[in-house]
């Protein structure tokens, strides 16, 4: 995503070495073609493997599939790559070569990542999920949308299908984007899935050293965000700063806090940036904070919708996956809402032209 500055690759690898409060290491192997497994596996190297936790990701085809740009390679359900008879094959190759450059024998979860429609709803893709577990290759599964926010009917369809084998899932959750992964928590809550909630620092804002007037590179994925997001996720943050202040808690941690009081919320993934320029914090302090804190939520259910009422951003996007204003043909990562969906909306009170919808402003 070019976020940031580039790390030197030894501080890189000390960056990503579990330890000193922070065991858990998340990995996926369409990252650089394989390349991000290789650092995992350089900085996992001399640590006893029951001394940290391991999840990878597999599902872009980098091995027969072609880049689409920003959107990455091939999803290994395209069917100008495979036929559904293949999918139990890929995937155990896929899982096979990502351990291999890892340099273990298994993960603890394996997570599908960026699905298709077929990766949600496909019973094949998940039975082979399932076998890969089954055989110790995972300790559990799950399912890590994306790349960009939504998805938010798919989800709920893939709980649904495959609940009693889904473990885990991921999802875009932080102070200043509930909107729109709430939806998917109560469908988490029946089918007893776990989440993994990534962008907590919500672009960096709530690791403090981006602020209005942040120069970002020319290439940094965050100058695709919509609209003076920068400005206004900085005086969001400055209405909570008393909060944080009377717990001791940095903005990170606020943030932190506030999304594993959600329910289902066992894990959050903020990004690890070194920013550019003199004045930018070292990732490194970052890692400390965030291995800093507290195990117990701090937050009275007073704050905690507080800091919800403050950071609401319902309708500030255009949403990824199954969308009530997308009509063209299915592409990777949007379709349109057929009726089997729509039904599924209805069960769960979600009604998509009014909660699924880039709002007019």
């Amino acid at each position: 995503m070019h976020f940031g500055e580039e790390l030197e690759e030894q501080r890189l690898i000390d960056l990503l070495r579990p330890g000193n409060g922070i065991d858990t290491l998340i990995t996926a192997d369409a990252y650089g073609a394989g390349g991000a497994d290789e650092i995992v596996g350089q900085s996992l190297e001399g640590v006893r493997r029951d001394d940290y936790c391991l999840v990878g990701a597999i599902g872009h085809d980098f091995y027969d599939g072609e880049r689409k740009g920003a959107k990455g390679f091939q999803r290994f359900t395209d069917a100008a790559l495979r036929g559904s008879d293949q999918y139990a094959s890929y995937l155990r190759m896929a899982t096979e070569k990502s351990l291999e450059r890892c340099g273990v024998d298994n993960f603890d979860l394996l997570l599908l990542h960026n699905p298709d429609r077929v990766g949600y709803s496909s019973e094949v893709v998940w039975n082979a999920m399932a076998q890969l577990r089954e055989e110790g290759l995972a300790g559990s599964i799950g399912v890590a949308p994306g790349p960009a926010n939504g998805f938010t009917l798919d989800i709920i369809d893939c709980f649904e299908r495959f609940g009693e084998m889904i473990d885990w899932a991921m999802v875009i959750l932080n102070p200043f984007e509930p909107w729109p992964s709430r939806l998917v928590l109560p469908a988490a809550e029946k089918y007893d899935i776990s989440l993994i909630a990534r962008v907590v620092d919500y672009g960096g804002i709530f690791h403090g050293d981006v602020g209005p007037g942040h120069q970002f590179g020319e290439s940094d994925h965050r100058c695709f965000r919509p609209g003076d997001w920068v400005e206004a996720g900085s005086a969001k943050l400055d209405r909570l700063r008393p909060i944080a202040e009377r717990h001791g808690l940095t903005p990170l941690q606020l943030a932190c806090q506030w999304t594993l009081a959600q329910p289902m919320v066992g894990c959050v993934a903020p990004t690890m940036i070194q920013e550019i320029g003199p004045d930018a914090r070292p990732v490194e302090e970052k890692r400390a904070e965030l291995a800093a804190l507290p195990s117990e939520i701090l937050l009275s259910a007073d704050e905690i919708d507080e800091i919800s009422a403050v950071g609401e951003n319902a309708g500030c996007m255009t949403l990824k996956g199954a969308s009530p204003v997308y009509q063209g043909d299915p592409v990777a990562d949007q379709w349109p809402l057929d009726e089997q969906l729509q039904q599924l909306a209805a069960r769960w009170e979600i009604d998509p032209d009014k909660q699924l919808r880039l709002l007019e402003a």
